[in-house]
């Protein structure tokens, strides 16, 4: 399928590895060009020039955390006048809500909303000039089911969905459309890092708490990164002017909602 979007430019965060780089993949197999943000400029390099070479459009790389106001800055001066804007930050760590300040939350607030919200404000008012623009936020399965010790995640996360329920509906008009993505567990860093904790926690082996995790997914496996990002190009395609405000699970089914 043309997803008629060739030609274009896309801003993706945190997109050297995991979903992020799934998601600038993809979109670059559509013909978009990119500008990758990431705070690893070795993993960063390599994965752009890998970009490059397969799919020959342009690639501009920004070093910077994008979490911090300068970090967001840089990232916002280099990629200048976006068509799409995916964002993208790794979750705050696991725990118990007796483990977590004030301070702690106020990391994962900065991290995982209000980081999207300072993207948002900054490429919204020029697709909205243009009458077109895609926004895809990456959030987490636990906006629709919370997970008990990812607390600062659920609660970062459902801050941005609310933001979004709003904001969405106000710039659709415009032909500007924004969407979540809800990825449950796919087979990044991320997830090693989670199972790597649980085979601690209950002195088995990595592959023994994977195991574990898969068969509470009804797909019976974890999610690649290659199709999380087909599911991002769709969003941020032509073809899904009529998609507004959605929060969309890729979890194999592990969450069971009827709507």
């Amino acid at each position: 399928m043309d997803l008629g979007i060739s030609g274009k430019k896309a801003l993706i965060t945190a997109s050297s590895k995991g979903l992020g780089l799934g998601c600038a993949r993809a979109l670059a197999a559509a013909g978009v060009d990119v500008v990758m943000n990431a705070r690893g400029a070795d993993a960063l390099a390599e994965a752009a020039d890998a970009i490059r070479a397969e799919f020959g459009v342009s690639v501009t790389e920004v070093v910077a955390d994008v979490t911090t106001a300068e970090g967001c800055a840089r990232v916002l001066d280099a990629a200048g006048a976006t068509d799409i804007l995916v964002t993208n930050a790794g979750g705050p760590p696991p725990g118990m809500w007796t483990d977590w300040s004030r301070d702690d939350f106020i990391a994962a607030l900065d991290a995982n909303m209000l980081t999207p919200v300072a993207l948002m404000k900054a490429c919204l008012p020029e697709m909205m000039a243009r009458g077109w623009g895609r926004v895809v936020n990456i959030t987490s399965q636990s906006v629709k089911s919370p997970i008990a010790v990812l607390g600062l995640s659920n609660a970062a996360r459902a801050g941005l969905t609310g933001y979004v329920a709003g904001t969405a509906r106000q710039v659709a008009g415009k032909g500007v459309t924004i969407n979540n993505l809800l990825p449950g567990i796919h087979d990044t860093d991320r997830a090693t890092s989670l199972d790597r904790g649980v085979a601690e926690q209950k002195d088995i082996s990595l592959e023994e708490a994977r195991s574990e995790r898969e068969a509470t997914i009804p797909a019976r496996r974890y999610g690649t990164a290659d199709e999380f990002g087909a599911a991002c190009a769709f969003l941020c395609s032509d073809r899904a002017g009529f998609i507004v405000g959605q929060n969309i699970l890729l979890d194999g089914g592990a969450v069971n909602l009827t709507i």
